[in-house]
């Protein structure tokens, strides 16, 4: 059977949230993302890219390309609600389909051509998005996943491209090597330091030759070069790790306030283990100094989501890594190894009024958010803490905006 692969992409997905909400933006550059010096571009208006402008730059650099561009903190609340009305229109109208990021999907329409005509089909998915989210939104469609992606990027702004099978080479082989899905910075450069600059010379490179020089990703992309590479649609996203960070807006060698970011991150990801019935096997601590380096430390724990468990041995990890006595820019706290399971009691450690407790204060976060109880400790670090289920199924909301 004829594979057909749609590929959707809301275009600059938080912008064109803002310009819902607010019309008085539409049609200025527009910078969504931490207003501060150290601040990240979560996403940015095609007005601002021709300045050089680009998601994932540092705000203070972006500022300085386009100083007439709006600046806008954004709110990750109303960008999940958006997203949630498109992916219920999607899961209304596809047979099978992947939340890949909170603005990008995959949907496998394969077999509807005997009904519908699929790129009719996914046309009139597409102006249903439109009209009922007024949003927005582009597609490619071609045999698979990796081509269907690079089509839509090519469609862009706000369009739809169709590639027939048998033309994925055809179609791949005048673009740049920086279209090609996993291809980052480090390994463009190695390609350019070979003279490789359009994916038609990667097409005509023996396989062996780019597993000699990238290894096994040199496998992964020869394959999609030549428009070849399947990787499955993934309906649910399992999570195998948790993780929260925070960059400081200045570098900080106070220790209380450093103190309270990781309790109050070790706290709330004990708290999303014990909402999704999960447990967590290994604990990991990052700390980022003032000049940019990264130091990561972690430790594996009896499978666990108690806060008297996890909080101790993250705070011990703190204090192990910390070894430079150098101002910190960023720390953050992850637990990963993640299984299904219920805390177990420890009948020798745990008292009946600790279990209590956890409930009662579980209780309350279930009701009225994560941060409407919290433990003395962590009161200074009020910001950390999370919007949405992290088990159900969709991926993380900081893939917005970063390449895959």
């Amino acid at each position: 059977m004829k594979k057909n692969i749609l590929h959707l992409d809301l275009d600059t997905f938080f912008v064109s949230c803002e310009r819902l909400i607010d019309s008085r933006l539409q049609n200025k550059p527009l910078l969504v993302g931490g207003t501060g010096d150290r601040g990240v571009v979560a996403a940015c208006s095609y007005e601002t890219r021709t300045f050089g402008v680009h998601s994932g730059m540092s705000m203070k650099i972006a500022r300085k390309l386009c100083p007439e561009a709006i600046v806008i903190r954004g709110d990750t609340s109303i960008y999940s609600k958006y997203s949630n009305i498109v992916t219920e229109i999607i899961k209304e109208k596809v047979p099978i389909f992947e939340k890949a990021s909170i603005d990008e999907f995959y949907a496998d329409l394969s077999g509807m051509d005997a009904f519908f005509g699929s790129y009719k089909y996914a046309s009139e998915l597409r102006q249903r998005i439109i009209k009922e989210s007024g949003l927005p939104i582009s597609f490619g469609m071609s045999q698979n996943k990796i081509v269907s992606k690079v089509a839509t990027g090519e469609a862009k702004p706000n369009n739809k491209l169709l590639i027939d099978a048998g033309f994925e080479k055809e179609f791949l082989a005048p673009l740049s090597i920086r279209k090609i899905p996993s291809v980052g910075e480090k390994t463009y450069q190695i390609l350019r330091n070979l003279g490789v600059e359009k994916i038609k010379v990667i097409q005509e490179m023996p396989l062996e030759m780019m597993i000699s020089v990238l290894g096994k990703n040199g496998k992964t992309i020869w394959k999609r070069a030549n428009g070849i590479d399947n990787p499955p649609i993934i309906a649910f996203h399992e999570r195998k790790s948790l993780s929260t960070e925070r960059t400081y807006t200045k570098d900080t060698i106070d220790m209380i306030k450093l103190k309270e970011t990781i309790f109050a991150m070790a706290e709330n990801l004990a708290y999303q283990l014990r909402k999704g019935d999960k447990l967590a096997g290994v604990i990991s601590v990052k700390i980022r100094y003032s000049d940019f380096n990264t130091y990561n430390k972690q430790i594996k724990i009896p499978y666990t989501s108690a806060d008297h468990i996890i909080i101790p041995a993250v705070l011990e990890l703190f204090k192990k890594l910390y070894q430079r006595r150098l101002l910190i820019r960023l720390v953050g706290v992850k637990v990963s190894d993640i299984v299904s399971g219920n805390y177990q009691i420890n009948l020798f450690d745990d008292t009946e009024q600790l279990l209590d407790l956890y409930n009662a204060m579980d209780t309350v976060r279930n009701k009225y958010g994560d941060k409407s109880i919290m433990r003395a400790a962590s009161m200074g670090a009020k910001s950390i803490g999370r919007f949405s289920n992290p088990f159900n199924g969709e991926p993380p909301l900081v893939l917005a905006h970063r390449k895959q």
